[in-house]
């Protein structure tokens, strides 16, 4: 049952991590695509949002559940496909970290290209 239930749980990470991440990079493109600064404003804040409440969510809950996946599995982590694995988890986090903050930015300027917040570099957090 605890099985099931963690495999449960890894795959609507992956589910989500995968979706938001997707959905997330395919709305922050058509804001652009729009040449709409206000609607580029007003889509990074959402895309902020988003992020940080359901890709980071999920790139939290992948490691613990695969983790614990492995242990009542009886999987070791330095097993080929599972030390594989984590290195490309790895290597992908390293990839987003460089586009949150990019995704802040963009959103901070467009915020005060419009007034509606603090001069760029000066935000508030990610959700600020």
């Amino acid at each position: 049952m605890t099985y099931l239930v963690l495999k449960y749980a890894h795959i609507l990470g992956a589910v989500v991590l995968l979706g938001t991440g997707t959905g997330i990079a395919f709305f922050m493109l058509m804001a652009h695509l729009s040449r709409d600064a206000a609607f580029v404003a007003r889509t990074a804040g959402t895309v902020v949002l988003a992020d940080m409440l359901f890709t980071a969510t999920a790139v939290v809950a992948q490691p613990i559940t695969g983790y614990l996946l492995a242990h009542e599995s009886g999987f070791a982590l330095t097993e080929g496909w599972l030390g594989a694995s984590l290195i490309l988890y790895g290597v992908a986090g390293l990839v987003w970290l460089p586009v949150v903050w990019m995704q802040v930015r963009m959103r901070d300027l467009e915020h005060f290209r419009f007034g509606l917040s603090r001069m760029p570099g000066v935000h508030a957090g990610l959700l600020g």
